[in-house]
């Protein structure tokens, strides 16, 4: 049986002609029901949620479907959505006014106050916990090449930060963000998060800010080092290989094979490394953890998958997004050369019309 995958987008709401960022969201989302476009951590943005789907022409649909329709709320407050994983333009991000935020402001500072960043989570339907947790242990390494895959932050305030994917810097600031090790079985990585729980310091489960996780509300794995994507295909493309991912190291757990080798922190360099230069430079090879071009370790996540995505019938669509992601850059790179000869409204403009194409 084919596993479900659902996709979770954080959209910019920025203003229609000046394309300053615009905390609208509260306005925006007045007397929408609050289940598919919902609001998020700051006003200057909204979030969208497919249903689990089977196909990914289904979750392409679904996808360019609450786009539009999230973009169509926003149109009515004179604003626009924007797949942007950072604002290219300084902004004072204003939180949304909801009780659990406004108790994580008073905890967290400044963390919480400059936190205005957009990301991509996907989820992929799993059969227990413990299934769940053998997939989280072994999908670790191939992690951090998603995130280079995907990378669209490479502008902070105003500024070219010189990385590819600055979100991840961001959102590095949670105490419980990044990879994890291995946690062997569902009973310790519920008593891991338990422990954290325990400390006080997080306000609920839902902080648990792992990477990858066991969603708490749905019988899924979510994946969540992703920047969300400008184009739709492009996440539709994340979904497939994060499906390709969950499915695969559900194959090597049910055969016996133990997870692959590798510390929290040289995953956690890995993933900084991805964030820092994406598809521009050298990256952590998933294996071998050494330094490797970037499109040799794109290929090795994608020869890692394909025994299970062409079973799955995704292997077409993968190796044509792959191969055009990797032709044409991620939106890391297609900021910059927007920006170059319009901009930093100019990039936003363009991904405003990108994001609903």
């Amino acid at each position: 049986m084919t596993r479900t995958v659902g996709v979770e987008e954080e959209l910019l709401l920025v203003d229609a002609v000046t394309a300053e960022p615009r905390a609208v969201a509260g306005a925006v989302l007045a007397g929408e029901p609050q289940d598919v476009v919902v609001a998020e951590l700051q006003q200057q943005q909204l979030e969208t949620n497919t249903s689990p789907c089977s196909s990914l022409d289904e979750l392409a649909a679904e996808i360019v479907r609450w786009r539009r329709h999230a973009a169509a709320l926003a149109r009515e407050e004179g604003a626009r959505v924007a797949a942007l994983a950072t604002s290219p333009l300084p902004v004072a991000p204003e939180l949304t006014p909801k009780g659990r935020y406004l108790r994580m402001a008073r905890a967290f500072g400044l963390t919480a106050q400059e936190q205005l960043t957009c990301g991509c989570h996907v989820h992929v339907g799993v059969g227990s916990d413990e299934e769940g947790v053998a997939v989280l242990d072994r999908i670790r390494p191939w992690l951090a090449p998603l995130l280079a895959l995907t990378a669209n932050s490479p502008l902070w305030q105003g500024q070219d930060t010189g990385y590819a994917g600055y979100r991840h810097q961001i959102w590095g600031r949670w105490p419980t963000t990044g990879p994890q090790e291995v946690f062997g079985s569902a009973a310790r990585y519920h008593a891991t998060v338990d422990s954290l729980l325990a400390t006080g310091t997080l306000l609920d489960i839902g902080m648990v800010y792992f990477d990858a996780r066991l969603s708490a509300a749905h019988p899924t794995v979510e994946v969540r080092i992703a920047d969300v994507c400008q184009d739709a295909e492009d996440a539709v493309l994340l979904a497939a290989l994060v499906r390709g991912l969950v499915e695969t190291a559900a194959r090597e757990w049910a055969d016996g094979r133990p997870p692959p080798e590798g510390s929290a922190a040289q995953l956690r360099l890995a993933a900084w490394r991805a964030s820092r230069s994406g598809l521009g430079g050298a990256l952590v090879h998933p294996l071998t953890h050494r330094p490797t071009a970037a499109r040799e370790v794109i290929e090795a996540l994608v020869a890692h998958v394909a025994p299970a995505v062409k079973d799955i019938g995704d292997l077409a669509l993968v190796r044509a997004g792959v191969d055009r992601v990797l032709a044409r850059g991620n939106g890391a790179s297609r900021q910059l050369r927007t920006l170059a000869s319009a901009g930093p409204a100019g990039v936003i403009h363009e991904a405003v019309a990108r994001t609903v194409a």
